[in-house]
Formats: C-alpha cells, sequence, structure tokens
C-alpha cells in the first residue's frame, strides 16, 4: 500500500513541478536579444570586424572601463549597450575602412551580475540581462532542492557602501504568487536560499509510536503536533502531566511540566518545541 506523502514532502515536489512548467516560459525572454545590459569592468567581448579578420579579436575590458584595439588604440566602452557600442565602433572604424560592419558579441558577464547560492539547483553567477525579477533569476539557477528552508534571503548593496537584507517567504513567492515579494533585481545582488538544517524530536512513553522524529528547522512542530506524529496518546497516558525535557541558552537542563488536557480542550496555547526536545508522557496511576 503506498504511503500518503507527507504535506512538506508534497510542497517540495509540488515547487520543483511549477519550476520545471514555468522554466521554458520564462527563459524563452532571455533567449530573445535584450539591448538594455550595459558593459562594464571584467566584462569579456567578442569584436569582429566583417572582411577584416585581422581586426576581430577577444578582449576583456579593464577596471577602467577601456579596451586597446587594432587601429585604434584605447577605447571607452564602459557604459554602453551592444548596439551602442557597434555603433561607436563603426564610427572610429569609418576613419581608415570603407563601410566597416562590427558585431560585438557580449562572451562573459562580469559587471551587471546577480549571485545566487544555497539550495538551488545551479548555484552561480549570473548576468543580469534587461529587468529580471526573482522568479525568473530562481528559474535560471534550477530552482530549488529538497534542503531548501521556507524563505529566500536577498542582499543588495545601498549607496554608501552599507548594505540590506530582505527576507522573502518561498511560499508567497511561488504559491501565492504575491507581486509584491517578486522583486526585481539589481546588479550586485545576492540571492541566498538558506539549507534547512534537520532536526530530531524525541516523543517517548505513552504515545502508541514513541521514538525519535525529523522535522526542518524552519518547520518545528508545537507538543501536540509531535504527539500526534507519534500515533497519539495511548490509553493509559496520563495527560495532564506532559513533561518536556530540553536545555536553555547556556547549556542547562530544564524541564516543563505541560497539562495537555487544557491545550486539547483550548484553554491553553499549544507549544512551540524546540530542536533536541524530549517529551515524555508517564502512565497514569489511575
Amino acid at each position: 500500500m503506498t504511503k500518503p506523502m507527507k504535506k512538506d514532502s508534497f510542497r517540495r515536489v509540488w515547487l520543483m513541478a511549477l519550476f520545471l512548467s514555468l522554466g521554458p516560459l520564462l527563459a524563452l525572454s532571455q533567449e530573445v536579444p535584450i539591448p538594455d545590459y550595459k558593459v562594464g569592468p571584467g566584462d569579456l567581448l567578442d569584436i569582429n570586424v566583417f572582411g577584416v579578420e585581422q581586426l576581430n579579436t577577444t578582449v576583456r575590458v579593464s577596471e577602467s572601463g577601456k579596451v586597446t584595439l587594432h587601429l585604434l588604440g584605447e577605447v571607452e566602452v564602459s557604459g554602453l549597450t551592444k548596439p551602442e557600442l557597434e555603433k561607436k565602433l563603426t564610427q572610429l572604424l569609418s576613419k581608415d575602412l570603407v563601410n566597416p560592419q562590427v558585431t560585438v558579441f557580449i562572451k562573459e558577464y562580469a559587471s551587471n551580475v546577480v549571485y545566487v547560492q544555497g539550495a538551488v539547483g545551479k548555484p552561480a553567477t549570473y548576468p543580469l540581462l534587461g529587468r529580471l525579477s526573482l522568479r525568473q533569476i530562481l528559474s535560471q539557477a534550477g530552482g530549488f532542492t529538497p534542503a531548501a528552508g521556507n524563505e529566500i534571503i536577498v542582499i543588495r548593496q545601498v549607496s554608501g557602501g552599507g548594505g540590506t537584507s530582505l527576507n522573502i517567504s518561498i511560499d508567497d513567492l511561488m504559491i501565492k504568487g504575491d507581486p509584491q515579494v517578486n522583486i526585481p533585481l539589481e546588479p550586485g545582488d545576492v540571492i541566498n536560499v538558506p539549507v534547512d538544517r534537520v532536526v530530531i524530536i524525541y516523543v517517548l512513553g505513552q504515545v502508541k509510536n514513541p521514538g525519535a522524529q525529523e522535522f526542518k528547522k524552519s518547520s518545528m512542530p508545537t507538543l501536540l503536533k509531535a504527539i500526534t506524529k507519534a500515533g497519539g496518546f495511548t490509553d493509559r497516558a496520563a495527560k495532564g502531566s506532559v513533561r518536556i525535557k530540553r536545555k536553555d541558552a547556556l547549556g542547562k537542563d530544564l524541564e516543563l511540566i505541560i497539562n495537555a488536557k487544557d491545550i486539547l480542550k483550548g484553554k491553553k496555547p499549544d507549544i512551540a518545541l524546540q530542536p533536541e526536545d524530549i517529551i515524555y508522557i508517564d502512565e497514569t496511576i489511575f
């Protein structure tokens, strides 16, 4: 008999399927030449002059935003789009050549880029071609891996040398489709999808399936959820005195005594659990 898929696993599969279905549509816009990218320091340019092979060259833009070319010497190229650079080189070469035809291909993008790291399929540096959104760049990066947490962190440099960060819920971006969190990216943005650590909770004593339980740190359960996952209370469970053993911030042992009956009746809120908690349900003496 096939076991029902866990909610968290279903969410991961759904997100991956969504990326696969949207991938071709999102990538389509990148196959069309986009003239918005502006050449900058570190970019590698392939420059070709039709019919004049000795002028064809591959050159990297210097830190000062210039390249050195045959016949022309040093040429300022930083801040120009591909069409603008082709036009500039054509005009400069027109002094020595008749009707030169110049094409420029950007082989490596090093100035207007974003960085995608963490739990994605293809962490790498990506060129910022045109106005890309967060969803588009995550699609280019292969979507999320099963180890992804519940959020995306976008780190952005601001004027003056400082930085700011924005935490974005994956559910809000991918499932709810909230346009406010599908932010347009800027050069130098760092998109980090943190890996979600697996933690252990122990539920022992008078439950139907006692033992260790695994959870993602970003999706820690409450007391009743952990007990439910353990099969629920046995008939002899002392529900009025459930013990939770944990360590405080200094590593000191603590023990909490919880009346689960009050939680079940709605008189008290459920208890949020912490990694490595040990829950023990004693046997009732009655």
